[in-house]
């Protein structure tokens, strides 16, 4: 009986042993976790107030007309941010014109009409496609795109488009294959596997019941996907619309080697002009008075400010995305 006895202390006392060592472990992690997240907030904050900091001389001295000032003179200490921020809008809308589409159709292709042979390597090669760093992107544009849009294209959206009232005077200008058009084709081609994933992912969360249901009365594929994924899927795929969009405000070397860098403000899409990430990655190792660093540093400023609202409304989008399908 004794023995029994002891033995069944043993085993209680390697049990209490063991519960407080899971707890401390768990309070270890927990602690872990809770210092990982923290480092995070602290370093985006970090980051917002350094910029915000350096950017304070630019901005008492031109004060808020900074954001609507043309000039961009370092001889002469004249900075305004209007330029870079008109070419880095521009090209962004144009990279979104034509990312969409063509990512929809990618998504559309492989979760819904592609044979399931071809929809791993198709799959592969999105992420490929994701994974090409930007200059390789940017060294494209300037040697194999450039041409072909300077003998090709240009000259035949000019003859085209260009005669176009009201739209014309955006396809007239200088045909050098460098420019707004040329960079804004460029963020395309790299945004569209971030937006196309996106919304393939978003795609496979309708319940296959409902689409068998809307064959089943007779609707026809595009109808299928009008009125039965899309609905489901709006969050998720303008989530990841806006996901492509922070990625095409924030490109920078892609842009630089293709987009001109001209500081000039001028509605012709053909002409070359200059972004905010351009600018930064051009002049900021070159860069001598305190108020030319400073117009620097608020044009990063005023670029992350941007992408952190973008970003923000696509975490919007993607949180009532996965909302709904969490109800279903």
């Amino acid at each position: 009986m004794s023995l029994v006895l002891c033995h069944q202390d043993n085993k209680a006392g390697r049990s209490v042993h063991s519960f407080y060592r899971t707890r401390w472990q768990d309070s270890a992690f927990y602690a872990l976790t809770l210092l990982s997240a923290t480092l995070v907030l602290l370093v985006l904050a970090g980051m917002m107030l350094s910029l915000l900091w350096y950017a304070i001389p630019a901005f008492v001295e031109f004060g808020p007309g900074f954001l609507s000032r043309v000039e961009w003179d370092p001889v002469n200490d004249e900075f305004g941010a209007l330029i870079a921020i008109f070419g880095t809008l521009v090209t962004s809308c144009i990279a979104m014109l034509l990312a969409v589409p063509v990512s929809f159709g990618i998504a559309l292709f492989i979760t819904e009409l592609c044979p399931i042979s071809l929809r791993r390597p198709l799959g592969v090669a999105i992420e490929v496609l994701a994974a090409i760093p930007s200059i390789v992107f940017g060294m494209w544009g300037l040697f194999v795109l450039a041409p072909i849009l300077s003998d090709h294209v240009q000259p035949f959206l000019s003859a085209t488009l260009g005669r176009l009232p009201g739209i014309g005077f955006l396809f007239n200008g200088p045909m050098m294959g460098i420019g707004l058009l040329t960079a804004g084709i460029v963020l395309a081609v790299m945004v569209i596997p971030f937006i196309s994933s996106v919304m393939r992912d978003a795609f496979k969360t309708v319940p296959p019941v409902l689409k068998e249901a809307a064959y089943a009365v007779g609707c026809t594929r595009w109808e299928v996907m009008c009125r039965i994924v899309l609905p489901h899927t709006r969050s998720g795929v303008s989530g990841g619309i806006m996901l492509g969009l922070g990625r095409a405000l924030g490109e920078t070397m892609a842009v630089t080697f293709v987009i001109g860098n001209t500081h000039r403000l001028t509605a012709s899409l053909f002409a070359p002009g200059n972004s905010i990430t351009s600018t930064l990655a051009n002049e900021f190792t070159e860069a001598t008075s305190r108020l030319h660093t400073s117009s620097l540093f608020a044009l990063g400023l005023i670029l992350f400010g941007m992408t952190f609202v973008v970003l923000l409304i696509a975490r919007f989008f993607l949180m009532k995305m996965a909302k709904r399908e969490g109800n279903g």
